[in-house]
């Protein structure tokens, strides 16, 4: 995870555009639900619990969103 510099406000977040799409959770290894706020689901690390690495909009339960940055991953 990215930590904030000790010139960001509270609300400044971090913005991504990069990210894989699936529509199934079962598609991912390792990756877990976290909180839900409002419609929004957050994925986290199955194993170490950091997050959030992605989400879903409950609204759309074909699509679920894992940002590319916040991953490590490895091409086969």
């Amino acid at each position: 995870m990215k930590k904030k510099c000790e010139d960001q406000k509270p609300e400044d977040g971090e913005c991504y555009t990069s990210h894989w799409v699936v529509d199934n959770m079962y598609k991912f290894e390792n990756i877990g639900f976290s909180n839900t706020v409002g419609t929004i689901k957050y994925l986290i690390c199955a194993d170490c619990e950091v997050g959030p690495v992605g989400y879903q909009d409950l609204r759309d339960k074909t699509s679920i969103y894992l940002t590319i940055d916040r991953v490590k991953h490895v091409e086969q």
